[in-house]
């Protein structure tokens, strides 16, 4: 395309500023073409003047999307529960041979970061929590609690000599808790590399120490994700809650712990309905042994016309029920 012609105007105060536009078209706006370098006339394609200069960020994204909208030529935020040296650069004395320069004096070795070991440990730790609440399906807020009862735990060095990744996991597991979306201790040992024992261990040293505020953890706080797991449902999963926690008010499993009452109540619900499930199928979904739920079982049997609720559509009788 051939290169057009152009007026000049001069701006009184600023100097002289080119006010560029087609002799064929003089009330088109032109197109900045900033790739080229080029002002081009959108009605006839004239190149009315050339070697514009890009006054915008020079941005650039290495992203492997196509349509990529992360630009930022920076890395992450400044955490602050670090010391905040994780940007920053330092000078560090030499190692080894060191390099001369033309004069024969040795000059120091340049390092871009100055991340304390500190910081790493606890840049660890907060890797282990993101990993773990992504395989649980956590949201961000139970990660960040997780982050802050960490940061606190380790300055206060109350568990010093106990394995990061244990303390996270139990950080982890008291954050869903302060959030209302509790996770049973299994969960959390199944996204973990230590055992349940030792998790158990730092989550009892936490609470002596730190003593975090926590919600109470009831049997019908898991009821929804299990039942859904198990393709139950709402009359069904409505059912066990009540079963659940009628057990509670009536003490009909004295010692027993949360998760095998939930998971008799959630059998017995579902033996009662038209899509029955057996004790391996729910002993799988809640981490429970089928002998756990078994022994749960029986003790709730004797009073199950007490459990349901009035308004329950029954496909099998109350007495019809497996008795073990």
């Amino acid at each position: 395309m051939a290169e057009g012609t152009s007026s000049m105007k001069s701006r009184s105060g600023g100097g002289s500023v080119f006010n560029l536009r087609c002799n064929d078209h003089p009330d088109a706006h032109l197109i900045e073409d900033y790739h080229a370098g080029d002002m081009v006339c959108p009605e006839c394609g004239l190149v009315v003047g050339d070697r514009v200069i890009d006054v915008g960020s020079e941005w650039r994204t290495f992203s492997n999307e196509r349509n990529a909208t992360d630009r930022s030529r920076v890395g992450a935020a400044e955490n602050p529960l670090l010391d905040g040296h994780e940007l920053s650069s330092f000078i560090a004395p030499v190692t080894g041979r060191p390099g001369t320069n033309d004069s024969g004096k040795s000059f120091p070795k340049f390092s871009k970061s100055g991340v304390s070991a500190g910081d790493k440990s606890l840049m660890t730790a907060f890797k282990e929590i993101a990993n773990m609440a992504d395989r649980l399906n956590l949201p961000r807020s139970i990660v960040d609690r997780g982050n802050a009862l960490f940061k606190q735990v380790n300055d206060e060095k109350t568990l010093k000599g106990r394995a990061n990744d244990a303390v996270a996991a139990a950080c982890l597991y008291i954050a869903c808790r302060q959030e209302d979306v509790p996770r049973s201790f299994k969960e959390i040992c199944a996204v973990s590399r230590h055992s349940k024992k030792e998790i158990g261990r730092c989550f009892k040293l936490i609470r002596q120490a730190a003593n975090p505020a926590m919600n109470t953890v009831s049997t019908t706080d898991f009821m929804s994700r299990y039942c859904t797991n198990l393709g139950l449902p709402l009359p069904v999963q409505k059912a066990a809650s009540f079963i659940a926690q009628k057990a509670v008010e009536l003490d009909l499993a004295p010692g027993r712990v949360y998760l095998s009452v939930a998971a008799a109540s959630i059998y017995m619900a579902s033996q009662a309905s038209d899509i029955k499930k057996t004790q391996k199928e729910v002993g799988d979904v809640v981490g429970v042994a089928d002998s756990t739920i078994r022994q749960s079982y029986r003790l709730l049997y004797p009073s199950r016309h007490k459990l349901f609720p009035t308004d329950f559509s029954f496909d099998t009788p109350l007495d019809e029920l497996p008795k073990h």
